[in-house]
């Protein structure tokens, strides 16, 4: 994600509603990012829900995975995140692998829609900066991000910024991979006891390359937590 890339992107718009047939009053639609758990809440993988027609869709994994290869067609609980309610989706499927990492579903019906804030939200504590552009706090600041999801962050910071305050993040979240630049909102501040602020952020004008590409960097930081624990 590069800086200018950033400032010249117009909004993005929003993924098109499925048609009735392909289930009535279902907050999913393809394209809808989504965790893969078994029943008893492991995780398997997470991937892009595309091919959605009635109870039948397919899972394009983003994801690495220590998954066997003859795991088979197994029940499996889908959570997603809809960008049109911004809500959490709670699915479930049969679903079965198939070749270059797309599995088939079946039976897919929603179970419940939740008001969950965040989508595959990655708890953090990583050095990062926040650039304002005007204003009084203009300029670069360092800051630290405490957590990331696809759709925004929670910062922290001794500087004094307000809700509807934009700034570009920069961050990086694995030491091999380059740093990533996304143009934040502040959408929430809580003022901390030791006299530093917590910012709740939302990324805004993101492409469907760049919400991929956070999700993929979120996901290899949790492997690398599984493999050191």
């Amino acid at each position: 994600m590069g800086l200018f890339d950033l400032f010249n992107k117009k909004a993005k718009a929003q993924p098109p509603q499925e048609s009735k047939d392909a289930g009535e009053e279902l907050d999913i639609y393809s394209g809808m990012r989504v965790e893969v758990t078994t029943d008893a809440g492991q995780l398997l993988f997470v991937a892009k829900l595309l091919g959605l027609h009635g109870n039948q869709a397919e899972l394009h994994q983003y994801s690495e995975s220590e998954i066997a290869e003859d795991i088979g067609t197994i029940h499996a609980r889908i959570r997603g995140y809809s960008d049109h309610e911004r809500k959490a989706v709670y699915m479930e499927g049969v679903i079965t692998p198939g070749p270059r990492h797309i599995w088939q579903v079946e039976e897919l019906t929603v179970v419940r829609v939740g008001n969950d804030r965040a989508f595959f939200r990655l708890e953090t504590n990583l050095a990062a900066t926040a650039t304002m552009f005007s204003g009084l706090a203009m300029g670069e600041k360092p800051c630290k991000l405490l957590n990331i999801s696809v759709g925004g962050a929670s910062v922290s910071s001794e500087y004094r910024y307000y809700e509807g305050d934009k700034f570009l993040l920069k961050v990086r979240l694995l030491e091999e991979r380059p740093e990533s630049a996304i143009f934040t909102q502040i959408v929430r501040i809580i003022e901390k006891d030791d006299g530093k602020f917590e910012y709740g952020c939302r990324f805004i004008e993101l492409t469907e390359a760049d919400q991929d590409q956070i999700t993929r960097n979120i996901f290899a930081v949790q492997r690398q937590k599984r493999a050191r624990s």
